[in-house]
């Protein structure tokens, strides 16, 4: 499914990056460790995390996008990186617990 879809259908702001990516998973956790150990590539990640090494971890897993949640706001040094890495950033106002049953709704697993 492309992050576009998934954007549009749950009124996600689109930060940076290429909004035609595919993703096939989707990922919930602010625990950067266990990001690392068992999201897959072709995620995409719900998390309340804001610094620049959630993109850090995004590019050595293959994460696609990132969506930041309960309106948090991403670190300048995030979005550039993110912008350098090819990541896509979205945003929501709704916490993760929702964001990621909508995603599911949709058919990410």
């Amino acid at each position: 499914m492309k992050i576009r879809e998934i954007a549009e259908k749950l009124g996600l702001k689109h930060v940076c990056g290429n909004l035609d990516e595919e993703v096939k998973y989707g990922f919930t956790c602010d625990l950067l460790s266990e990001v690392l150990g068992r999201a897959k590539p072709g995620t995409l990640w719900i998390t309340v995390q804001t610094h620049v090494n959630i993109v850090a971890v995004a590019t050595v897993v293959g994460i696609k996008g990132i969506v930041l949640c309960n309106g948090h706001e991403y670190d300048k040094e995030t979005v550039e990186k993110a912008v350098q890495s090819g990541i896509v950033l979205l945003k929501s106002e709704e916490n993760s617990f929702l964001v990621s049953g909508k995603i599911y709704e949709l058919g990410l697993r």
